[in-house]
């Protein structure tokens, strides 16, 4: 299934991308349901599966507002330096690191699909990083690796925006340059883990037109497995909670010289078998 919360008729409810259009769930399942996280947590997804095998649809794809696809009330997890050739980028001469780097955003920095990603006053470097999304669909503690894609609800695209100079404020703290309002982006929807499979995701970054960014999650340096079980060694991951995996080799930083996103730039993220993420890049108006 693919899962969006959207907007229509001035109400916002979550429903099921269909051959057919929108398929609204938040009307058909109750009103405790009310976007992808509610869905999500209530455990709904048998009765969402046999209404989906309807093909029916409320509304017209092109007559709702895509929203993000999970919401205000969830954690987002995002990994750093992933990918071998991502590592290699920084040219410090470091072995690969033995555990994965970690970082949080807030839900205010990320926009959806369709929407303006937002260059801050403060800054002209903000850059791209196309990433594979797991959402997390049942919790746990101390998951074991052997069962850990178990708990994967389903996966999403994301542009994990950063303001790079801001990220070298401080040593240890990349928290500023990452959490910028409106600077990144993560959509359309969420694909259900059993439609994407298992095999190796792809993940592409075009800007403009142009292939920036193209690698594949079997050379991650902690796969998907490994992330799930090393975070929940920490804390108790909760349904809805959103793990964005690293990027690729080809960020615009890494570039001479840089190319750093612009004004009216046209920025898409798409993974293979899940979908296609598209924004245009706008300037702060203070």
């Amino acid at each position: 299934m693919k899962l969006l919360n959207f907007r229509a008729e001035g109400r916002e409810s979550v429903g099921v991308l269909g051959t057919r259009g929108v398929l609204d769930l938040g009307a058909r399942l109750g009103h405790e349901v009310t976007d992808a996280l509610t869905f999500i947590r209530a455990g709904l997804t048998g009765p969402a599966r046999t209404l989906a095998a309807l093909d029916q649809a409320d509304y017209a794809l092109t007559d709702v507002e895509v929203m993000k696809p999970v919401g205000r009330d969830t954690r987002y997890f995002c990994i750093g330096v992933n990918y071998p050739d991502r590592n290699e980028e920084y040219k410090d001469g470091a072995e690969r690191p033995r555990y994965p780097s970690l970082f949080m955003r807030s839900h205010t920095t990320l926009v959806a699909h369709g929407e303006p990603i937002v260059r801050p006053l403060e800054s002209e470097q903000l850059d791209y990083e196309g990433e594979i999304v797991l959402v997390i669909g049942r919790g746990g503690r101390r998951i074991p690796q052997e069962s850990a894609l178990a708990h994967v609800f389903g996966y999403s695209c994301a542009n994990e925006g950063s303001v790079r100079d801001w990220l070298r404020h401080s040593k240890f703290n990349v928290t500023q340059g990452k959490n910028f309002d409106r600077s990144g982006s993560i959509g359309p929807y969420i694909v259900t883990a059993d439609e994407v499979g298992t095999a190796a995701l792809r993940v592409m970054t075009r800007v403009n037109g142009e292939e920036r960014q193209n690698d594949t999650s079997d050379r991650m340096i902690f796969g998907f497995a490994y992330l799930i079980s090393y975070l929940s060694r920490f804390c108790t991951l909760e349904p809805g909670d959103v793990i964005l995996t690293g990027t690729p080799s080809g960020a615009g930083a890494r570039f001479d010289p840089p190319r750093y996103l612009r004004p009216g730039d046209i920025v898409e993220v798409e993974v293979s078998r899940v979908g296609l993420l598209r924004n245009q890049v706008v300037d702060d108006v203070g």
